[in-house]
C-alpha cells in the first residue's frame, strides 16, 4: 500500500516559563526555558535537524508550531524552522501557518515579526476571562492582556486569530463562564475554540511526562469540583452564543466565521496524513500507522545531534479499527458522514435517541445533544476487542 505524503506538519516547541498544573502536554519549565541555562537554542537546532532527517516530497497546506510556548522564540529563529520545513517537504504558498501564542506580556512575543517570518494564524492561550479562574488554573495573564495581544496581532495584520477557553473548570459558574464568552467576543477573533477542561492520569510513559507531586495532588483536587451536568450547561450556552456571534461549530470543541475554520485540525478530523517533529510529538500516515517520539527533552537532543532520529514508538490500527476511527473522527465535524458509515443498528440507535440529523444528500451529523453524548455513540462504532481462545 502506497502511503500518502504528509499534506501537514506539527512542530513541538516543549518550553513554558512556568507549568500550568494541569497541562498534560511534553513542557520544560524553569530553567529549561530561561537564560543562561536555557535549552532552547540547542532544542530549535534539534527540531531543525530532525525536519532535514524526516523530509520528503510533499506539499504541506498546514503547519503548526504549538508547544509549550512557540511565542518564546525570537521571529528569526521560527523563520529558521519554516525555512527547513519548506526546504525539507515544501509548503505551499497560501499554505496556513499557526503559532501558539500566550498573551501574558513576557510570553506573545514579536507579532510582527512572526508575521514577517511566515506566520498567518495565531492561536491565543487565553483559557478564561476571570482573574480568579486564571490563577487557580495557574495562568501568567490576565483578561486585558489578551484583549492586547488580539489588538496588536490585528495591528500586525495577522490574518487569522483564535482564541482558546476551557470550561468546567474548579470554581467556575455558569455566570462566570457567561462572562468569559462575552469578554471574548467582544474582542472579535475570527476562532474560538472552547474546551471542557481534562485531567487524565498521567504515567509518565513512552510520550507523556509524569506530572509533579503538585499538579498530581492539584488535578485530583479539581476532578471533584467537575460536575458532567454543569459542562453540559456550559457547553450549550457556548454553542448558542457563539453561533449568535457569527461563529458556527464545524468541529465538536471548534467555531468560527466563513473561512477561518483550522485548516491544520481539519487535517487530523478528515484522516488526512501529517508529519510531526519535536519530544512527543505525534505523526499520522494516513492510513493506519501513528508515530511518537519519546518525551525525554534530553534523550531527543542526545540523538539529533548525533545525527539520528529520536527514540519513540508506533501503532498500526487493524483494517477494522482504522475504519471506525475514521468515522468517529469524521463524526466530530458538521460536515458528518455517509449514514451507511454508521451501519443500520447505530444509526437507528443514534436517530432514535436524538444523536444524529440528516444534512446534505444521504449524510448524518451530530445534533448539539449528540455532540453532548459523542463519545457514548462513538463506543459503539468502535469495534469489539477480540477475545482470546486458549
Amino acid at each position: 500500500m502506497t502511503v500518502p505524503a504528509p499534506v501537514a506538519l506539527y512542530v513541538h516547541f516543549p518550553f513554558c516559563l512556568s507549568i500550568c498544573p494541569y497541562c498534560d502536554f511534553v513542557v520544560y519549565g524553569g530553567r529549561a526555558a530561561r537564560r543562561p541555562d536555557s535549552q532552547v537554542a540547542r532544542s530549535v537546532d534539534a527540531l531543525i535537524t530532525e525536519l532535514e532527517l524526516r523530509g520528503r516530497a510533499a506539499r504541506l497546506g498546514s503547519v503548526y508550531l504549538g508547544g509549550g510556548t512557540p511565542s518564546l522564540l525570537p521571529p528569526q529563529e521560527v523563520g529558521r524552522i519554516l525555512g527547513a520545513a519548506d526546504d525539507s517537504f515544501g509548503i505551499d504558498s497560501d499554505a496556513e501557518i499557526t503559532l501558539e501564542v500566550n498573551p501574558g506580556p513576557a510570553d506573545r512575543g514579536d507579532l510582527a515579526g512572526f508575521v514577517a517570518a511566515g506566520v498567518n494564524r495565531i492561536s491565543v492561550g487565553a483559557q478564561s476571562m476571570d482573574a480568579g479562574e486564571l490563577q487557580r488554573l495557574g495562568r501568567r495573564h490576565s483578561a486585558p492582556d489578551v484583549a492586547t495581544t488580539v489588538a496588536q496581532a490585528r495591528s500586525a495584520a495577522v490574518r487569522s486569530v483564535s482564541v482558546d477557553l476551557l470550561y468546567d473548570v474548579p470554581g467556575q459558574t455558569l455566570a462566570s463562564w457567561r462572562a468569559s464568552l462575552d469578554v471574548t467576543l467582544a474582542l472579535e477573533p475570527d476562532h474560538v475554540s472552547a474546551y471542557a477542561l481534562t485531567l487524565p492520569e498521567a504515567d509518565g510513559a513512552g510520550d507523556h511526562l509524569r506530572p509533579s507531586p503538585g499538579a498530581a495532588r492539584w488535578r485530583a483536587r479539581a476532578r471533584h469540583e467537575q460536575d458532567d451536568d454543569r459542562a453540559a450547561d456550559m457547553y450549550e450556552l457556548a454553542d448558542e452564543r457563539l453561533a449568535r456571534a457569527g461563529l458556527d461549530w464545524y468541529e465538536i470543541s471548534n467555531w468560527a466565521r466563513p473561512g477561518h475554520a483550522s485548516r491544520h485540525n481539519q487535517v487530523y478530523w478528515q484522516g488526512g496524513a501529517w508529519e510531526a517533529v519535536g519530544p512527543g510529538a505525534h505523526a499520522f500516515d494516513g492510513v493506519a500507522t501513528r508515530r511518537w517520539s519519546a518525551a525525554s527533552l534530553e534523550l531527543y537532543l542526545a540523538a539529533l545531534e548525533a545525527g539520528r532520529l529520536p527514540l519513540g514508538g508506533n501503532s498500526v490500527s487493524a483494517e477494522s479499527v482504522a475504519a471506525a476511527e475514521s468515522v468517529v473522527l469524521r463524526l466530530r465535524t458538521a460536515s458528518g458522514v455517509d449514514l451507511a458509515d454508521l451501519g443500520s443498528d447505530v444509526a437507528e440507535w443514534a436517530a432514535h435517541n436524538g444523536l444524529i440529523e440528516p444534512t446534505a444528500g444521504e449524510r448524518v451529523r451530530l445534533t448539539r445533544r449528540g455532540r453532548l453524548l459523542s463519545n457514548e455513540l462513538f463506543e459503539r462504532l468502535m469495534p469489539a476487542p477480540r477475545t482470546a481462545v486458549a
